[in-house]
Order: structure tokens, then C-alpha cells, then sequence
């Protein structure tokens, strides 16, 4: 199984800055240690013609050239340095690598990504590009160029329709934006309903949680948006947002998740993509652990889950 990661470009947060960057490293780490049949590969950045798929000319210009205006910097969160810019094209760049790569062989992910918030023309919430947005246009575009993938109905092949699954404690809502309107690609997004964003845009399913929500309300709220996914869409290619924000130990999350609820929420995604031999492609999204350590077990243990998920689409490939 493959995983991609841009995690060697760090950015120069100033000191006290709540943005755990340490973790991309020290999760990489954990997967060398304990699940040495993943293959670890560095990210390629996304080029602007891929950025151009989601995200207007304008913005891909500024946080190139570091001409974004002071307000708009603020609002994604972190201050623009070189490294800002080439980590985010290479976030992207990981995400495009790891659903290519879902196509071919069942699984891959991205050891970071899940930035959700970006929106065309912006970004917000410590998210630049929209890394999920951007592999979606280019699997649909790089889909419709292979023969031997696409069904062909007379001479056109029919659309890649993609299913993103968005588990982050927080409304995907750069997402949401980015794909109104368009029937190729599905949004769902189950998210804490008094949290960031407070203005939410609007996905094909949004699913708001109270404050405080655990394991037994939180499983069978999924449980109902996956059979509402499974009878409104039918994806070639799912995207999973495997947040780890939900968590109880979570600063910045306000539900009460545990690490078992977690892990069952893993294996109900994996499962369903699974039963209906649904490539997909995962990031990681959000996780500020009060404890750094909470949110590195259950990022770890979402890669175990899709380690054993890979295991069985390759016993099963030609």
C-alpha cells in the first residue's frame, strides 16, 4: 500500500502556534516502525495546470508570489514563506498520487491532506489548496482519456463520478463550494454542528452532531449517511477524510469520540467502499490532540484498518 507525504517541508510557525506541524513527521515515523509493508513515497508537487482544476488563476498566483493580501493570509492561518507555498503543492500533489494509485490498486493515502477548507478563490482554517477538489477534477480528467478504464457508451465515456466521505469534526465547506451544482461529485460531510466554520456551505449531505457526541450516536449517524451515500450515488472513486478531530482528547473538537468509536468508524467506511469494490484514496484531515499522542493513535490506527482493507483488494485482483 501506498502512502505519499510532503512532511520535509516545514513551515516556520512562530513560536506558540497551535498548529501541531510536528505530527506528519512523527506519524510517518510510527508507520516505518509498525507497518513496514506500506511503501512511503515523497510527494511530487501539483503543478498549476492540476491547481487550475479547482482553484482560480489569481489565488495560485498569490500564494506562489507571496502577494496574497495580509487578510486573506490570516484567514488561511499560517504566514506565507516558500515552504507555505511548495508544501501546499505538494499536499495536493500527495492526494492526486495516492487516488491515481487507489485506482490501480484498491487503497493508497496521503499522510497529511483533507484541506477541506479551501475554496476556489481562498483558503481558510490552515488550509491552502484543496487538495480532495483538485484529485477529483484530475482522476475525472485522466479517466476520460483511458479506454481500457472508462465504459464507453457509443463514443463517449461515461463520467468518473467520485464520492468524498468527509469525517473531520469540521464542515467541509471549501468543498461543499467547490462542487455545488455538479452531479459527477458527491459531498458528504458529518461534522460538528457549533464549530468551525460557523457560516457552512452546503454539501449533497451534511450531517451536524451536538456538542458532546460519542460513540453509540456518532456510529449511528454514519451508519445512515453511508446507506444514504450508497442510494443516491454510485462512485467509481471514494475520498476519504479520516480526521481524527472527533476524538474526545481533541481541543478543537467539542464531541466525545473515543478511540474505539474511531476505529469502527474507520472499518464502517473502509467496508463500505470495500463491499462495493470502490477504490479509495484517504487523508488524514484534522487532529489537535490535547495530547499529541491521542491524535497520532488514531491517525495510526486508520492506516492499520486501510492496511488490512489493501490486503483484501489484492487477494482478490488479477
Amino acid at each position: 500500500m501506498f502512502a505519499y507525504y510532503a512532511d520535509h517541508f516545514v513551515l516556520p510557525l512562530p513560536e506558540g502556534h497551535r498548529f501541531p506541524m510536528a505530527k506528519y513527521r512523527m506519524l510517518r515515523d510510527r508507520i516505518a516502525q509498525q507497518l513496514p509493508g506500506v511503501q512511503l513515497q515523497v510527494a511530487l508537487p501539483a503543478d498549476e495546470d492540476e491547481l487550475a482544476l479547482a482553484h482560480t488563476p489569481g489565488y495560485i498566483d498569490a500564494i506562489a508570489q507571496g502577494t496574497l493580501p495580509a487578510p486573506a493570509q490570516r484567514e488561511i492561518g499560517f504566514p506565507w514563506s516558500e515552504a507555505m507555498a511548495e508544501r501546499a503543492r505538494r499536499s495536493v500533489g500527495a492526494t492526486v498520487a495516492a487516488s491515481r494509485q487507489a485506482l490501480r490498486d484498491g487503497i493508497a493515502g496521503n499522510l497529511a491532506g483533507g484541506t477541506h477548507h479551501a475554496y476556489a478563490d481562498k483558503g481558510s482554517g490552515f488550509c491552502v489548496f484543496n487538495d480532495v477538489a483538485v484529485a477529483a477534477r484530475r482522476m475525472q480528467a485522466e479517466w476520460a482519456h483511458r479506454p481500457e478504464g472508462a465504459q464507453r457508451q457509443g463514443l463517449r465515456a461515461l463520467p468518473l463520478q467520485v464520492a468524498v466521505i468527509d469525517l473531520d469534526v469540521h464542515q467541509g465547506n471549501g468543498t461543499a463550494h467547490i462542487f455545488q451544482g455538479d452531479d459527477s461529485v458527491f459531498t458528504l460531510s458529518l461534522h460538528g454542528a457549533r464549530n468551525f466554520p460557523f457560516r457552512k456551505e452546503a454539501s449533497d449531505l451534511d450531517v451536524e452532531l451536538p456538542d458532546g457526541c460519542a460513540d453509540e450516536e456518532y456510529l449511528h449517524a454514519l451508519d445512515d449517511a453511508l446507506e444514504v451515500l450508497g442510494q443516491r450515488c454510485t462512485p467509481g472513486l471514494v475520498f476519504y477524510l479520516a480526521g481524527a478531530d472527533p476524538h474526545v482528547g481533541d481541543r478543537l473538537g467539542r464531541l466525545a469520540v473515543t478511540h474505539d468509536g474511531l476505529e469502527a468508524r474507520d472499518r464502517r467506511v473502509f467496508d463500505w467502499a470495500w463491499q462495493r469494490r470502490i477504490p479509495l484514496a484517504f487523508a488524514m484531515a484534522g487532529g489537535y490532540g490535547n495530547d499529541l499522542e491521542d491524535t497520532l493513535q488514531a491517525q495510526l490506527t486508520t492506516w492499520r484498518v486501510a492496511w488490512q482493507y489493501h490486503q483484501r483488494w489484492q487477494n482478490v485482483r488479477p
